[in-house]
């Protein structure tokens, strides 16, 4: 398969403006019509849009011909602004999908995060109405997550059962709390960054979000 060259983009965002790497799949051929987003980790420890597993989440939704936006949150790379602690950037996450329903007019979306992107993502998918959401490790028990509603779609988790940063349990009993079930898929012996487990993981999202709904 070959591998769009993504383009370097600039959206408007609520602190300024946020840099984005935006990907148009060579075959589009997603269900219906659909673009994705896809959020990074924490600002503060590292986290970009070139994040590993970011990349390999933005390269399953290319393989199901969606589109893909990945995003710097404010205050990392040339996006302006400052860390807000997930609430600045849950507005940034839903900037992005209004840049992505404006350009691809009548198109659904799937939203995706990874760790700190994961938990903005589940905030964000309150007002963003994706047609599915991807976790991976996300930090819904490092971010307040009081009063956020639970996911309304079909929606996937993957956890990684030697996570050193955000405990497997905690996140698992989140999801089970959460009124639409998730898929879960656990990832025996997997670290939190997934190293030498991204191909796996990139088969478990195309499987998910190609299946028919």
């Amino acid at each position: 398969m070959k591998v769009p060259r993504p383009q370097r983009a600039l959206l408007p965002g609520p602190a300024g403006q946020l840099e984005a790497l935006v990907s148009e799949p060579l075959d589009r051929k997603s269900p219906a019509g659909y673009f994705a987003v896809v959020c990074h980790p924490h600002p503060l420890y590292g986290g970009t849009f070139d994040n590993k597993v970011v990349y390999t989440l933005a390269r399953a939704f290319e393989e199901c011909g969606a589109p893909t936006i990945r995003f710097n949150f404010r205050g990392v790379g040339s996006s302006a602004g400052d860390y807000d602690g997930g609430r600045g950037e849950t507005e940034d996450a839903l900037a992005a999908v209004a840049y992505g329903r404006a350009r691809w007019s009548g198109a659904g979306l799937w939203l995706a995060g990874f760790s700190f992107g994961g938990a903005v993502a589940v905030r964000a998918a309150e007002r963003a109405e994706p047609g599915k959401l991807v976790l991976v490790a996300p930090g819904v028990t490092k971010m307040a997550m009081d009063g956020v509603p639970s996911p309304r779609c079909p929606w996937l988790l993957v956890q990684g059962d030697a996570d050193e940063v955000i405990e497997p349990q905690e996140v698992l009993q989140w999801a089970q709390r959460q009124s639409v079930p998730a898929l879960i898929r656990r990832f025996p012996d997997a670290g939190h960054f997934f190293h030498g487990r991204l191909q796996e993981l990139r088969a478990a999202v195309v499987q998910f979000m190609c299946a028919s709904d």
